[in-house]
Parts: structure tokens; C-alpha cells; sequence
């Protein structure tokens, strides 16, 4: 199980459809996405994370607040493809009412360290829309550079 100072990490499951739809839904989250979860698109969403452990053996994970055991949002590595390149991305996604507070930072460095000390990848990326300038932030302070960009 993956951990942090202050979260704990899980794969999402079926059962978990209420806590991923509320961060989906959430204004935040649909501001960046700039598109509305249905309920299907929900049920797609747990399908591609299951389908990633699967093939990957990890994707987004649920992110638990080890104290008050409240889900703050999904982190996770997942395998992309960025321009014909296959390569190991870290994602982060929550609620708003957890913006600010560190979550964010340190999930995606506890992902970081994952990566490199248990998959021993040689690089990760974070593909970020150049308007989310607080996910940048947080590339940022783990130590992640713009190295370039895609469509």
C-alpha cells in the first residue's frame, strides 16, 4: 500500500462510485475538465482505473486522509501515450474544499518516489493544461520541468 505523511492510497472500486462522481462533479474539477460526469461517464472513469491496475498494476488510487479518513480526491501513476511515446504520468484530481492544504503536493511526491523506487522508471511526467496553473505549481515543487508540449 502506498502512503504518505498524511494520506493513504487505495485502488477505487466499484463501490466507490459516489465518492469519484462527487470529485468529478466537483466545480473545480469541472472547470478544468470542462465537461460534466454523468453517471456512465462515472462508471467508464472506475472501468479505465480497473482496467489500469490490470495492466499496470496501478492508475489513480483513492487518496484517504489517514486522520479523518475523508477521500480528498484520486492520485495516481498511470501509462500514457504523449506522442507515440509510451510514458509513466502522474495525475491529481480533487475536491476543492481540499485546495491549499499540501494534499495534492504530497500525493503526487509520494507517487514520484513510487515510480522511481519500486518501478524503476527513469522518468515521469505530469500532462497539465496550460491554464491549470495550481497543478502546475505542484509539478513544480516536486521538482518537474517543462520540457515541452503536445496536442
Amino acid at each position: 500500500m502506498i502512503q504518505s505523511e498524511r494520506l493513504n492510497f487505495r485502488k477505487i472500486e466499484d463501490s466507490d462510485f459516489e465518492h469519484i462522481a462527487k470529485i468529478m462533479r466537483d466545480e473545480g474539477v469541472q472547470k478544468i475538465w470542462e465537461h460534466y460526469f454523468s453517471d456512465d461517464d462515472i462508471k467508464e472513469w472506475i472501468d479505465r482505473r480497473k482496467k489500469g491496475y490490470e495492466n499496470n498494476g496501478i492508475d489513480y488510487l483513492l487518496a484517504i486522509d489517514k486522520l479523518s479518513h475523508e477521500v480528498v480526491g484520486q492520485i495516481g501513476l498511470l501509462k500514457e501515450n504523449i506522442d507515440g511515446e509510451e510514458v509513466w504520468g502522474i495525475g491529481y484530481i480533487l475536491l476543492s474544499e481540499y485546495y491549499g492544504n499540501g494534499y495534492a503536493t504530497e500525493g503526487a511526491k509520494a507517487m514520484a518516489d513510487y515510480a522511481f523506487s519500486v518501478l524503476k522508471v527513469h522518468k515521469i511526467i505530469c500532462d497539465i493544461r496550460p491554464m491549470n496553473k495550481s497543478s502546475i505549481a505542484v509539478a513544480k515543487r516536486i521538482g518537474m520541468v517543462e520540457t515541452g508540449v503536445f496536442v
